[in-house]
């Protein structure tokens, strides 16, 4: 009979209490909270790469990598007596339930319940929460206030986008951000044409402004920013490559060819693709 969850996710925590043991592992009883961020963060890359690779036993693997992780943050915090992984687990099982009373405290017209309607009361609720909080925080705590700022800059945007949406700010439709779009593409041009020599400040804020207009667009669309610019890296890559290969066949390094053959060989890839 195979075992349960809770019994492999006990066997992990074990293996965890051993390797930061006395006489256990140098390098994992070295590390700290800090010293893992930036572990954290490659392993969130990883799931989100096995994802969009499609293949269920990269994903399989890269989330009991991204799982340790939290494991291995949770274990440094209970040494500190702070709290244990499994205080964690009670937070977010206790979240889920008390931000889904359409599913666990179902009342008359929750059956009708839409996403969009889904995200307004989970808003609406976590502002709740926070004003009853015991303690006052440092800052007022606000809708943006929980975006994190560490988040890639695209993905913090769709975020903010997100949530300022969440409470009814935002364009009614998807063809009025691409209005937007386009008066910020001619704000960047008046910038571009106009702008004294070696002046970049007030292009790059038009230039900021022109992206968080386009993920906000993507956000309009259903579309993950970070997802489709990295296919877009992707795509490029793998014509760069084949052109790069092309000219090397030839005996030619991309140097020596003119920019009229490099876009005449790129057009040939891209229409053989």
């Amino acid at each position: 009979m195979a075992e349960t969850a809770g019994a492999r996710f006990d066997r992990l925590l074990a293996i965890m209490r051993a390797l930061r043991a006395p006489g256990g592992c140098p390098w994992d009883r070295e590390q700290t909270l800090a010293s893992l961020r930036p572990f954290v963060l490659e392993e969130a890359y990883e799931v989100l790469e096995a994802i969009e690779s499609g293949a269920p036993a990269a994903l399989r693997e890269e989330l009991g990598d991204y799982l340790y992780e939290a494991v291995f943050l949770a274990h440094i915090s209970e040494e500190a007596g702070q709290f244990s992984i499994g205080d964690a687990i009670d937070a977010i099982c206790d979240k889920l339930v008390r931000r889904h009373p359409h599913v666990f405290a179902r009342q008359e017209g929750d059956a009708g319940i839409t996403s969009d309607q889904v995200i307004e009361r989970w808003e609406t609720m976590k502002a709740r929460e926070r004003a009853q909080e015991g303690r006052a925080p440092l800052r007022p705590k606000t809708t943006l206030s929980g975006v994190p700022k560490t988040l890639p800059s695209l993905l913090r945007t769709y975020e903010i986008s997100a949530r300022a949406a969440a409470i009814g700010f935002d364009w009614a439709r998807a063809e009025d951000v691409v209005d937007k779009i386009e008066e910020e593409v001619a704000e960047l041009r008046h910038e571009i044409e106009t702008g004294a020599t070696g002046e970049l400040s007030r292009a790059e804020e038009e230039m900021g402004d022109l992206l968080f207009a386009i993920a906000n667009l993507s956000r309009k669309l259903g579309i993950e920013p970070e997802a489709a610019l990295r296919r877009a890296n992707d795509k490029f890559t793998r014509r760069f490559d084949a052109l790069e290969r092309a000219f090397a066949a030839r005996g030619r390094s991309l140097s020596e060819a003119s920019l009229q053959d490099m876009e005449d060989e790129w057009q040939r890839i891209k229409h053989s693709a």
